[in-house]
């Protein structure tokens, strides 16, 4: 069973792995259908699982839309969070913190998942225009309405939670209790500061990409093309920051450490994907790991992590690997293409 931990300085717990939706409604090879993602959710609230994870612009909304379908009758049984703040086009009052905006996102995803509230609201990115005290007003607004429990962030700096965390202390207001940010063993850039303020600010870390865009998992590997059906296919050629994010994955230093993984996984006789989730677990500042299934075989193996335990030795070798060299994040410059 999935064990649980407390988010933050907050009341709620949340399962160490958490659910996350960004693949639901994809189309073209390996798509994740309603019927998929309803056999997905039921397995993983049937192995304890309790956090479900999603925002607006996942497949155009549609991974909001088939999750509150899957949902129906046991929305109880589930903590469901959604983030809001990108957008697309060129208007710039769709997109961001602004008031206007999250007040939008936030009724559409309500809309679209079926629901009168979500558990955790999050900002997706930071938002440079609009000033964070309007943010944090608006955030408050929705929690004494009822339609938010909690409050999070997603892809902000250190710097960006603290003066999150100030503007609701001086307003008095509720503050963020989680962040979301990329954390893996090919992209360690949070252990340096953002992971110390989490803890310091009271915000417990959701990790996503934690196997490195399929890259830790096994489907990439040196001096062969990736499959027809993996996310590195599916979508380089759809925009420039796509394939940046394809050339950031398939990155020679990645690839070594997913070789180096192989044979750690090997030598215990699992899969690549337990020892990479496991690794992040062992990380106390890690509240829960956010895996992106396309099929119930995928999630299966994803949830031996949580029972799984790296032997000292191991965890020694995994860190002394990902960090031997200047590690780079793999992520492209465009957050909406990426999905998160």
């Amino acid at each position: 069973m999935v064990k649980l931990n407390r988010l933050g300085r907050s009341g709620l717990f949340v399962s160490q792995i958490s659910l996350g939706t960004m693949n639901f409604g994809s189309s073209g090879p390996g798509a994740c259908t309603t019927g998929e993602a309803s056999r997905i959710v039921g397995r993983f609230l049937e192995a304890g699982g309790n956090l479900i994870d999603t925002a607006d612009i996942y497949t155009a909304g549609e991974s909001e839309k088939i999750l509150g379908q899957v949902l129906k009758g046991r929305r109880d049984s589930v903590l469901l969070a959604t983030k809001g703040g990108l957008g697309a086009g060129t208007d710039p009052n769709a997109r961001g913190l602004s008031r206007r905006h999250l007040t939008r996102a936030l009724e559409g995803s309500l809309r679209r998942l079926g629901t009168d509230h979500v558990d955790l609201y999050q900002c997706h990115v930071w938002d440079a225009h609009t000033p964070v005290d309007e943010t944090m007003a608006t955030l408050e607004s929705f929690v004494r309405a009822g339609k938010v429990r909690y409050l999070g962030c997603s892809n902000f700096t250190a710097a960006q939670i603290v003066q999150a965390q100030w503007a609701a202390d001086r307003a008095r207001s509720t503050p963020f209790v989680a962040l979301q940010a990329q954390y893996s063993l090919v992209a360690r850039s949070v252990e340096a500061e953002i992971l110390p303020v989490c803890r310091d600010l009271g915000l417990g870390t959701l990790a996503w990409s934690p196997l490195g865009g399929g890259l830790l998992a096994g489907r990439y590997r040196r001096g062969k093309a990736p499959d027809a059906d993996s996310r590195v296919s599916r979508t380089k050629e759809s925009s420039r920051a796509a394939a940046a994010w394809a050339k950031a994955v398939l990155d020679p230093v990645n690839l070594d450490i997913a070789e180096a993984l192989r044979t750690i996984a090997g030598e215990l006789g699992v899969d690549s994907a337990t020892v990479a989730l496991s690794w992040l677990l062992t990380n106390s500042s890690v509240t829960s790991v956010v895996i992106g299934p396309r099929h119930v075989d995928q999630l299966t193996g994803n949830l031996r992590a949580s029972e799984f335990e790296l032997p000292p030795a191991v965890i020694a070798r995994l860190n002394d690997i990902s960090a031997a060299t200047t590690v780079k994040p793999v992520t492209g410059r465009g957050l909406l293409t990426t999905g998160r």
